[in-house]
């Protein structure tokens, strides 16, 4: 998790089989997609190791505050163009990153020319259409929580149109692979079941349900 403030990431390896972090890494495998991956906001490399033990050429990038030890292969503000990188890659992963950057549009542009011509960009990006979020609003509340879809260190509250809207303007194509449920088994294990009952419901509707959107991302021809 990429952060902009001095203070350690809040967030942590997610293990739930219907997390975003287990979800990921069962959409990437190097003998299909290819090995190079370079692991963008990369935090303390809790999952570009479990990567790493798939069979990826992991490289890591991360901003110098958002790390507390074990310093990726690369450190470097994400909000300044990109430093050269031992590219091109197979796949770019980009974990909860983009939706705290002032200028994602940004980083996807300057990411094009550093993936081979069939390779893809893996995100996970907040759903601000989640059922949770619209309530939250509709109420009157706008919590500034420390992680999550109310993270107070988000800059864009934005839906799947808006996501979308992003890569399609950076110049690539989308699509949504994977999503997420809310992680209430996270919060309360003993209510893992309901954890289960969200993520079947978020693949039914993913608009209205998905707390993350699990997405796809291939450069346009």
């Amino acid at each position: 998790m990429l952060l902009v403030s001095p203070m350690p990431s809040v967030y942590t390896l997610k293990q739930s089989p219907y997390s975003s972090h287990m979800l990921l890494l069962g959409l990437l495998d190097p003998k299909l997609q290819g090995p190079k991956l370079l692991d963008v906001g990369c935090g303390n490399g809790f999952l570009s190791g479990l990567l790493a033990a798939k069979g990826f050429a992991v490289t890591g990038i991360e901003h110098p505050l958002g790390f507390d030890e074990n310093p990726p292969a690369i450190v470097h503000d994400l909000e300044q163009p990109l430093p050269p990188l031992p590219g091109p890659f197979d796949v770019i992963v980009i974990g909860d990153v983009l939706e705290h950057l002032r200028r994602p549009q940004d980083l996807l542009e300057q990411l094009r020319p550093h993936l081979v011509p069939h390779g893809m960009i893996v995100s996970s990006l907040p759903n601000s259409g989640n059922l949770y979020f619209r309530l939250q609003v509709l109420f009157g509340n706008f919590p500034e929580d420390d992680k999550g879809l109310f993270d107070r260190t988000h800059l864009h509250f934005w839906m799947l149109a808006n996501w979308k809207a992003l890569f399609d303007r950076s110049g690539y194509t989308f699509e949504v692979a994977a999503v997420t449920g809310i992680p209430v088994g996270l919060a309360i294990p003993s209510l893992q079941w309901l954890e289960v009952l969200c993520y079947h419901w978020a693949r039914v509707w993913k608009t209205l349900f998905a707390y993350q959107f699990l997405t796809v991302a291939k450069r346009k021809s």
